[in-house]
């Protein structure tokens, strides 16, 4: 069983002009087996949220609490939150050039459990990875993200959620420039991971296109740094439907 609970989470960032406040107190808790989506404006907090949670360090947290499994979370370096089991896939994932697919993959995997993977076996886990995500096997050998496309690069994503098996997953908009095969390919992943024992998601988008793959337990609406509504399912569609105009006027 794992559980995130993020509790009247506070976090600004600093500008020229001082310091300033993104997020204004945030509680959420995401449980055992659940999925929850935040769909919000620009601007509103959303990629803030996920990078606080894994400890970007241009993110300061100056109030509330993180928690994994009872762990407190921002106590933690990023790479012991990610051994902890928090994944984070951003939305921009970056190059490493000289790098292959393979080498950054068997790294990681090597750092997260504390020894590296029987060979023979790995071998086989990223060439399943990499076919369910519809990659070649040849693409192990290409530079991290070097002259990846978008969706290869989303899809690389997905192949590193599956084979470092986190507890809890925050995808970035993850659906950010995938075309329609892409994203029914990339979902397909995250609904393995999330149909496996003890997961969490936390899926943030501004879209609800992704949701209509993915269904979400619960869905946050992020507006100025705080959940202005929630719900379940049926309030995507209602965004949907009416937009974000509504909350945007109380602000």
């Amino acid at each position: 069983m794992s559980t995130l609970q993020i509790t009247d989470l506070h976090v600004s960032v600093d500008t020229e002009d001082g310091p300033k406040q993104i997020l204004k107190g945030v509680t959420l808790t995401i449980d055992d087996g659940e999925t929850h989506a935040i769909m919000g404006p620009n601007g509103s907090g959303k990629s803030t949220l996920a990078y606080s949670i894994a400890g970007h360090p241009k993110y300061t947290v100056t109030g509330g609490s993180v928690t994994l499994d009872g762990e407190d979370v921002l106590a933690m370096s990023v790479d012991e939150r990610a051994r902890a089991g928090l994944f984070l896939a951003m939305q921009y994932p970056v190059e490493v050039p000289g790098v292959s697919v393979s080498n950054f993959l068997r790294t990681a995997k090597t750092a997260i459990d504390g020894e590296a993977p029987k060979l023979r076996h790995w071998v086989k886990d990223v060439n399943k990875a990499l076919q369910d995500l519809n990659l070649d096997p040849s693409f192990g050998t290409r530079s991290v993200n070097e002259g990846f496309s978008g969706g290869e690069k989303k899809r690389h994503e997905i192949a590193q959620l599956e084979l470092l098996d986190p507890k809890v997953a925050i995808l970035d908009e993850t659906d950010s420039g995938l075309d329609i095969d892409a994203l029914k390919v990339v979902s397909a992943g995250v609904n393995r991971f999330r149909a496996k024992e003890g997961k969490g998601v936390l899926l943030i988008t501004h879209y609800t296109r992704i949701l209509r793959y993915i269904t979400p337990d619960r869905v946050h609406v992020f507006v100025d740094g705080k959940i202005a509504d929630q719900g379940g399912p049926e309030l995507a569609d209602a965004l949907e439907a009416e937009g974000y105009d509504k909350y945007l006027t109380k602000v």
